[in-house]
């Protein structure tokens, strides 16, 4: 039982300590933080300009637009993951360690969560109203966020880790977690639409809630994995 515990407190340990390191680390090169969210932004704005600015029209397309926008912006941010740890050699120690690599790792998604998936979801109310999304819709919005942003954090950490080692990475990790991506943008899409169409939520929100419950448990797996190969070549 003391094992028990000593082991949880020591992934305590090391999971708080690697969410302090990266989010310093981070703070450093702030342009890294603000380039999604100014991708973000401008992808949205854009778009009334390049169709249409009728407020009916708008509103239909908006669910896609604000998810699509979302979801390529987190795909921006996917470098600063494992990129520095791979150069400065704390991903090889990380590794080599005898500490579980469980921990570590999911610190580094859940900070890349902090970092860029809250911020598109605390952002995303404002844009939804450029866009005449209604009140539901909006609120479905967030909701689905919150749910999807950090699904697309794992999925997101598997293919930066399978391509942590490659010089240039951005149009063979974009064909990687791109497919992987379509799930979770049909769930959340389809319930926004159903918010504003006043039907029941719950289902595409239940969908999205075991597309997250899954990540947690086996994506760090693939991940760690990923790494030992990446590292190992």
């Amino acid at each position: 039982m003391t094992a028990q515990v000593d082991v949880k407190q020591v992934n305590q340990g090391i999971f708080i300590a690697m969410i302090r390191r990266d989010m310093t680390a981070a703070f450093r090169h702030p342009s890294d933080l603000i380039n999604p969210l100014i991708f973000f932004v401008v992808v949205v704005t854009l778009f009334p300009l390049a169709v249409t600015p009728e407020s009916d029209f708008l509103r239909e397309i908006a669910p896609g637009v604000l998810w699509v926008s979302a979801l390529l912006a987190t795909l921006l941010s996917l470098d600063m993951l494992f990129q520095s740890d791979f150069q400065d050699g704390t991903l090889e120690q990380m590794i080599l360690s005898p500490q579980p690599l469980y921990a570590s790792i999911l610190a580094k998604v859940f900070t890349h969560w902090l970092l860029s998936g809250l911020p598109l979801t605390l952002l995303s109310p404002l844009l939804a109203m450029m866009l005449f999304l209604s009140a539901d819709g909006t609120q479905a919005l967030m909701l689905t966020l919150l749910l999807g942003t950090p699904v697309l954090s794992f999925i997101g950490a598997i293919g930066s880790a399978l391509t942590v080692g490659l010089r240039k990475t951005g149009l063979l990790l974009s064909l990687l977690v791109l497919p992987l991506y379509i799930p979770v943008l049909i769930f959340a899409s389809g319930a926004v639409q159903a918010a504003i169409a006043g039907l029941p939520i719950v289902g595409h929100l239940a969908l999205l809630g075991a597309l997250l419950a899954l990540a947690v448990v086996l994506a760090p797996v693939a991940i760690s994995t990923a790494l030992r190969i990446s590292l190992s070549g």
